[in-house]
């Protein structure tokens, strides 16, 4: 993905907190944790994935219909649409 690192320093740190959070249901559901508990955790799992998508998008965006790295076509709005949407 091509882009400004300053940019995505957000949602890499976005991503890894999502990370441990998955880590720390695996481990909630291993340790037999109460349903409750760990579909809380869950939801903020997806949270945080969402939030990172959304961010990818939106600081990316500009890139995705601009530029292409030699192979592929730059994504028509039609494919970004597409892309947005997959979050929702």
């Amino acid at each position: 993905m091509s882009g400004n690192q300053e940019a995505m320093t957000p949602v890499l740190n976005r991503l890894r907190r999502a990370q441990g959070q998955l880590a720390a249901v695996i481990t909630m559901i291993e340790a037999g944790r109460d349903c409750k508990d760990v579909v809380t955790q869950l939801a903020a799992v997806s949270r945080a994935l969402d939030r990172a998508g959304f961010k990818i998008i939106a600081s990316g965006m500009r890139d995705c219909i601009n530029t292409a790295d030699g192979e592929q076509p730059p994504l028509t709005e039609a494919e970004l649409e597409k892309l947005f949407l997959a979050l929702a």
